[in-house]
């Protein structure tokens, strides 16, 4: 009985000290977006300001068109994780459930995608971009025009698949039986109306948890709308948190506003879908 106890007084201590240590930096970007500037400055740390400027929240949503760059990353970040979310829900059905020659190298194949760093990809993968035939100007060699700079194409198409989503499907749908396809074969089911009416359905879970972790890293991305866009009309969320940095310095309370306005979709996010995030982890099973 003691020991059990002390089991769980460990574990409870350890569970606590974790969300402590991760939830201190969410409660410092609160707490400073409600700060003055003095306070931020001041030589002591202030957790709780002495009144909530909340004109923060008005400053910062007066600077720049932050309405557009909401719109921007809201619709990138939904037609990725839709056309995602059907890419590799599909592709992982068909290398789970259907045997075709060379499926294993295919699939090894596509596993070695996820060792490759985004980095080396980058200068590649824009150059493809910029001279996308027929769009932006460009002939349909890729020349004289812009391609898909400053387009929504040119900053979804990149992300609309990924190694991990197909790999997580796979391993889901592994974990049905065998009879299940079997069953639908007799009552004259095709390939795909087994995907449509069986599968589909019964993918909430993984297909929540792949929506999730797509939604973040879309909505959190920087680097690659950084180097497509050039315009304050196609500025997306994360682009637009660097105006508030300039020759006179950071704006700190501001900025943390602003980072509050975006995180917080985020997190209501996965309040809602938290659910099925677990189980379609704890259910994909990794089984050969």
């Amino acid at each position: 009985m003691k020991e059990r106890l002390f089991k769980k007084i460990v574990i409870w201590a350890v569970i606590t000290f974790y969300v402590v240590i991760t939830a201190f930096p969410l409660f410092i970007m609160l707490t400073l977006s409600f700060q003055t500037m003095g306070e931020i400055y001041s030589s002591r740390l202030i957790f709780i300001p002495e009144s909530l400027q909340f004109d923060n929240y008005a400053r910062a949503m007066g600077n720049g068109n932050w309405g557009r760059y909401i719109f921007n990353s809201v619709y990138i970040t939904a037609v990725t994780t839709i056309i995602s979310l059907i890419i590799n829900s599909m592709t992982g059905y068909v290398f789970a459930r259907i045997r075709f020659k060379g499926s294993k190298p295919l699939f090894v194949m596509l596993l070695a995608g996820m060792m490759i760093p985004p980095q080396t990809t980058m200068i590649p993968l824009f150059l493809m971009v910029k001279r996308f035939p027929l769009a932006g100007g460009n002939n349909i060699f890729g020349d004289g025009g812009s391609g898909l700079i400053n387009t929504y194409p040119g900053l979804i198409i990149p992300f609309i698949a990924g190694s991990f989503g197909v790999f997580l499907c796979r391993q889901y749908y592994r974990t049905f039986p065998p009879s299940l396809d079997e069953a639908a074969i007799i009552d004259g089911c095709s390939r795909f109306g087994i995907f449509r009416y069986i599968y589909l359905p019964l993918s909430k879970p993984v297909l929540a948890s792949l929506a999730i972790l797509k939604i973040t890293g879309t909505w959190n991305e920087y680097t690659w709308p950084l180097i497509m866009t050039n315009t304050d009309a196609m500025k997306t969320v994360q682009i637009a948190l660097t105006m508030f940095r300039d020759e006179s310095g950071t704006q700190w309370n501001q900025l943390m506003a602003a980072t509050v306005v975006s995180t917080s979709v985020i997190y209501l996010l996965f309040i809602f879908l938290q659910k099925y995030f677990t189980a379609g982890i704890t259910e994909s099973g990794f089984k050969e």
